[in-house]
């Protein structure tokens, strides 16, 4: 009988303390899928970050605009809740800071920068769950405050028939304030809903680089 040689090719290492561990070559595909997930978590976070960036941007807007409304009778109670939570400013602040903290992160991968994302994002998720809830109420006070305003003008219009035209004119105002209302309102809502689902996304992302960081070390 023809003896066969089997070959297993190993690669050995030293450790610091002098061992020697020898090692397959099958440690390499591993390795090689780690490098595959880490780079296409880094890619969908870059994607989640400049969307998050972006939708932050617009809230943020939105609410510069509607703070700076000159007073609408009627309808200041709408979005007066809206404006004095900080909701247009404080959560946008908070939906940036956590997408720059993130490419930071995402370039240097250290567990305090992994723990800060993720508590950025988790914060994120509250104050866009907040937010929701917010805009839905002033969305929700939009009609009452809309028939309130036709009610008065129809009152003006019943006293001062003769100002007919005018009066007409300044119902019509009323129904052009809602929708210029509604439809800022109806943006930022669906842009925080958007919100919460990223900020979400996130935090489960950094948590599960927090778990292999902390695997790691």
């Amino acid at each position: 009988m023809i003896p066969q040689v089997v070959t297993n090719e190993t690669i050995t290492t030293i450790s610091p303390n002098g061992i020697n561990f020898p090692q397959t070559e099958e440690s390499q595909p591993t390795q090689q899928r780690q490098d595959s997930l880490k780079k296409h978590l880094k890619t969908e976070i870059k994607v989640i970050v400049a969307i998050q960036i972006m939708c932050a941007v617009t809230v943020l807007a939105l609410g510069i605009i509607l703070a700076s409304v000159p007073p609408v009778p009627y309808f200041n109670s709408v979005f007066s809740v809206l404006l004095k939570s900080g909701y247009p400013f404080i959560g946008a602040l908070f939906f940036i800071a956590s997408g720059i903290l993130s490419i930071i992160t995402e370039r240097k991968s250290t567990k305090p920068l992994v723990d800060a994302s993720l508590t950025l994002n988790i914060l994120s998720v509250s104050f866009a769950f907040v937010g929701i809830i917010i805009i839905s109420v002033s969305l929700a006070g939009l009609h009452p405050a809309s028939e309130q305003c036709k009610q008065s003008k129809n009152l003006s219009l019943i006293e001062y028939d003769y100002y007919q035209p005018f009066y007409n004119s300044d119902r019509s105002e009323c129904a052009v304030t809602m929708s210029v209302l509604a439809g800022a309102l109806s943006v930022m809502l669906i842009i925080s809903v958007l919100e919460l689902g990223l900020a979400l996304l996130s935090a489960m992302l950094w948590l599960r680089e927090g778990v292999l960081t902390s695997l790691r070390m």
